[in-house]
C-alpha cells in the first residue's frame, strides 16, 4: 500500500530515497484537510497567486491546472496544487458562502440546521432569515423577501442600519392588514430597533411580505435590517 486508506496520504516506502519529500506532502495534506476550510466550491479556474495552504472545492468544468479534477479538493502548495478526494460525510466551512457544507458523495451540500430529525428524515427546523430592506420614497411598502409558505412565525426583529429620513415621525412594522403587528412608534435613528415577539406563533400558508409603514408622514431614504424567526416542518423521506 502506497497511500493511507482515508486521506490518501503518501506513505514512506522501504529503502525510499528522499523520504522527506513524501513526509512533507503528507503534512501539507493534513494541514489543509484537518479542520477543513474551503475558500470556495464554485470555482472551476484556479485562482492566480493563491497562498500555500488555501483549499478549494473544484467545480464542474475545471480548466487549467485543475483540468480533470472536478469534484476534488485542490490545495495550493509551492506554486502548484495537491489534490484530495472528499468522501461522503466530510464537512467543511466554505468561506465565500459563510456556511458549513457537507459532502454527500457527489458534491457539497448546505448543512441544514435542524432542531430535530426523525430516522426517515422528517424535520422540525428553527430558522432565522435575515435581509436588508432599502426604503423607497413614499408611503407603506412591502419587502422583497417574504415569510415562507407554511412557516410558523414566532416574531420579527429589526435594526435601522442607515438612518430613516422623511416627513414621518416614526414607523410601523407588520404585514398587509396588520401594519403594526411587529411594532409601532419605531425609531428613525441609527441602531433603532424592533423586537416584535408574537404572543402565539402564526402560520402563513403562502409567501407573505412584511410591510413598513411611515407614521405621520412619508419615507425618503433609509435601510432596515430585518430578521424572520420561524420554524419549518420537513416531510419524511419518500419510499
Amino acid at each position: 500500500m502506497s497511500d493511507t486508506a482515508n486521506l490518501s496520504l503518501p506513505l514512506v516506502q522501504a529503502a525510499q530515497a528522499q523520504k522527506h519529500v513524501t513526509v512533507n506532502e503528507a503534512l501539507v495534506r493534513l494541514d489543509a484537510l484537518v479542520q477543513l476550510r474551503l475558500e470556495s466550491v464554485s470555482l472551476s479556474v484556479p485562482p492566480l497567486g493563491a497562498p500555500d495552504g488555501l483549499a478549494f472545492g473544484v467545480a464542474a468544468g475545471a480548466s487549467g491546472d485543475w483540468t480533470g479534477r472536478t469534484g476534488r479538493i485542490a490545495i495550493a502548495d509551492n506554486g502548484g496544487w495537491l489534490f484530495a478526494t472528499p468522501q461522503d460525510g466530510w464537512r467543511a466551512w466554505v468561506a465565500d458562502r459563510g456556511a458549513e457544507m457537507r459532502h454527500d458523495g457527489s458534491g457539497w451540500r448546505p448543512v441544514p440546521h435542524v432542531g430535530a430529525i426523525s430516522p426517515s428524515g422528517a424535520v422540525f427546523a428553527p430558522r432565522v432569515l435575515e435581509f436588508e430592506h432599502v426604503i423607497l420614497p413614499g408611503g407603506a411598502q412591502p419587502t422583497a423577501e417574504m415569510i415562507p409558505s407554511h412557516a410558523m412565525l414566532f416574531g420579527v426583529t429589526a435594526r435601522v442600519v442607515d438612518p430613516i429620513t422623511g416627513t414621518l415621525s416614526a414607523w410601523s412594522l407588520g404585514i398587509e392588514g396588520a401594519e403594526n403587528r411587529f411594532g409601532a412608534g419605531l425609531g428613525l435613528d441609527l441602531n433603532s430597533y424592533a423586537h416584535g415577539v408574537l404572543g402565539s406563533p402564526m402560520t402563513y400558508y403562502g409567501p407573505t411580505p412584511l410591510t413598513l409603514t411611515p407614521e405621520g408622514g412619508t419615507f425618503t431614504v433609509g435601510t432596515v435590517r430585518l430578521a424572520l424567526h420561524y420554524a419549518e416542518l420537513g416531510l419524511p423521506g419518500t419510499v
